[in-house]
């Protein structure tokens, strides 16, 4: 039975051969960790700063998010640097802990809210991963099915959760997003992700 269903809608910065906007959702022992992630920047040397995280997210998925970011902020001294969000789902227990730094956007809608109506929003400290990181604090929530998280780069405006819907399928709320609230001047990435199984 998959944990989450999601979505995920990018766009790169015209001129601009890749995106330095990336993405991680990815199982680990006790249930799944979703991350997003800018690199400093854009083009290439951004995209390698963001793909360098998602390795070291990747290689350390069962560990906490404090000690995910320190070890990104190591591993990431020789690069431009990103700023990142990210969110472990403990999916026996029900719980969310999320932590960000810089301003990858997070919020989180519980299933039945109506349309727009977003619950928690993800307290951010300014910093970024690699050069300068900040006190890190991770905020905990109880999470539920149909919960959707959704995350998103500084390319897409602050008010893109006015319209999402918890009916709506992941990709396409990303991609609605996308289209509506892309600022059309960075690289933007907006990952919508659903929780189809907790067990609490």
């Amino acid at each position: 039975m998959p944990l989450v269903e999601y979505g995920v809608a990018k766009f790169v910065l015209p001129g601009q051969g890749e995106s330095g906007d990336h993405h991680l959702v990815c199982c680990n022992q006790g249930g799944i960790l979703i991350a997003a992630i800018d690199g400093i920047g854009h083009g290439e040397e951004a995209a390698n700063a963001a793909k360098a995280a998602v390795s070291i997210l990747k290689a350390g998925a069962d560990e906490p998010v404090i000690s995910l970011l320190q070890r990104c902020h190591e591993g990431l001294r020789g690069t431009r640097g990103v700023v990142l969000s990210l969110a472990s789902i403990d999916q026996e227990h029900g719980m969310m802990t999320w932590t960000g730094v810089g301003n990858v956007q997070g919020a989180l809608m519980r299933a039945g809210a109506r349309k727009g109506s977003v619950q928690e929003v993800l307290l951010l400290r300014g910093g970024v991963v690699g050069s300068q990181l900040p006190a890190l604090q991770a905020a905990v929530l109880p999470v539920a099915k149909g919960d959707t998280l959704v995350f998103v780069t500084d390319g897409i405006r602050g008010d893109f959760a006015e319209g999402v819907s918890a009916l709506e399928s992941p990709q396409r709320a990303a991609d609605r997003i996308l289209e509506r609230h892309c600022r059309g001047t960075d690289d933007a990435l907006v990952l919508v992700v659903r929780l189809t199984e907790v067990r609490a």
